[in-house]
């Protein structure tokens, strides 16, 4: 008999939303002894048959739905359902010679919790962050070798760790396709180290924010901070910037986003590079009078749980602080969180204090968020993890 988790009376509503996540604190009994990864049945407190989902005896996030639907049987074929239905949500995207770099799997939203999957060109990069994902591996991999010539694997994130894993990488199936692709985004052209870059080796859910960079920047002066490898800079000297001083901590990924501007035929005299902590270098340069026509903020997650938004929203506050100080009248700023705990409306908050603080007045111009290739799912907003926002400086308050 499969292993039953029983929930606690009235724990049940999530469920009934078909919210994937069941918590530790909802469970009330056990039957059986499912080991990690294992497909139990989840029902109510009367015994309601609820969803089918996989356990996660080390996580808080005990258990998570892979389906609501009692007929439907967590097999080989299953896997292979879910994957090529997200493969088809994504064919627009492939059908563009123009970006050939994009997500093809994006867990909860498209079904599948804990599997992400990006494309590079002919390569797939798989992340299997969950005891779920995990135990399935081998149905998902094979799933996942039709229509591409390589698999790597990328499971090194560090929420591995919350659910009892260890971290695994390297090339899976088909040619090793070393540490050096190149992928085209609207165009541009970029090199990706799959095997050691961040993530999976590019920001792909900033793709469209890039490309929104690109427009109005004839002759400004940007700050690119949180550099990377340079794809905003990249985009605002292809969209004609003047001048774009880069900042990152790592000398190795400034060494790949000057290589980028080099493959893209850029003006490299345009390009300033600057290897710092961007919180100190932001201070040298209010200390220096520097000012700047745009600046991007595009800081990794500053809180991966809850428990930590006190301090991601201090050091939120703290960069767009300077970043406000920075800028000329006029100036524009475009600043990110990719912080699951920030909601939308604590991030604007913090930019507002941040501006108030700064002596600057402001308005938002867009919202900014992921694309549609990391889709959020109406049940689960904890997808939207990616949240933008340009602001135009319009008047300085007195000081």
């Amino acid at each position: 008999m499969p292993a039953e988790v029983r929930l606690l009376p009235g724990r049940e509503r999530a469920l009934l939303r078909h919210h994937p996540w069941i918590f530790s604190g909802a469970v009330g009994t056990l039957e059986g002894d499912p080991s990690p990864g294992e497909t139990v049945e989840v029902t109510s407190a009367g015994g309601e048959w609820l969803a089918r989902a996989a356990y996660s005896p080390a996580s808080q996030i005990r258990a998570r739905v892979w389906t609501w639907k009692p007929e439907e049987a967590i097999d080989e074929a299953f896997f292979g359902r879910r994957i090529r239905a997200s493969l088809a949500r994504r064919e627009t995207l492939r059908a563009d010679p123009q970006t050939t770099a994009y997500r093809e799997l994006h867990a909860e939203s498209d079904g599948l919790p804990g599997v992400i999957v990006d494309r590079y060109g002919e390569v797939r990069v798989v992340q299997l962050l969950t005891a779920g994902a995990e135990h399935h591996r081998a149905a998902i991999f094979q799933a996942l070798q039709s229509g591409c010539e390589a698999l790597v694997e990328r499971s090194d994130a560090s929420v591995r760790g919350l659910e009892g894993l260890e971290e695994r990488t390297g090339t899976v199936w088909g040619s090793d396709p070393g540490d050096d692709l190149v992928v085209l985004e609207h165009g541009l052209r970029y090199h990706v180290d799959v095997h050691h870059g961040h993530k999976t080796g590019f920001y792909l859910d900033q793709r469209e924010n890039r490309q929104l960079l690109r427009s109005g920047m004839a002759g400004k002066e940007v700050l690119n901070c949180f550099a990377y490898t340079g794809g905003f800079a990249i985009c605002a000297l292809a969209g004609g910037a003047a001048r774009v001083l880069s900042i990152d901590s790592s000398s190795a990924s400034l060494e790949t986003a000057r290589a980028n501007v080099r493959l893209n035929g850029l003006d490299e005299s345009g390009c300033e590079w600057l290897e710092a902590d961007v919180f100190d270098a932001l201070r040298r340069l209010r200390d220096r009078r520097a000012a700047f026509d745009v600046i991007v903020l595009d800081p990794p997650r500053f809180a991966a749980t809850t428990a930590q938004v006190d301090r991601a929203a201090r050091g939120y506050k703290d960069i767009n602080l300077m970043a406000f100080r920075l800028l000329r009248d006029g100036g524009t700023l475009l600043t990110f969180s990719c912080s699951g705990g920030v909601s939308p409306d604590l991030f604007q908050k913090i930019v507002a204090d941040a501006a108030l603080d700064a002596g600057v007045e402001g308005i938002v111009t867009g919202w900014l968020g992921q694309p549609a290739d990391h889709p959020v799912d109406l049940a689960f907003p904890e997808g939207r993890y990616l949240k933008g926002l340009v602001v135009r400086v319009t008047s300085p308050l007195p000081r």
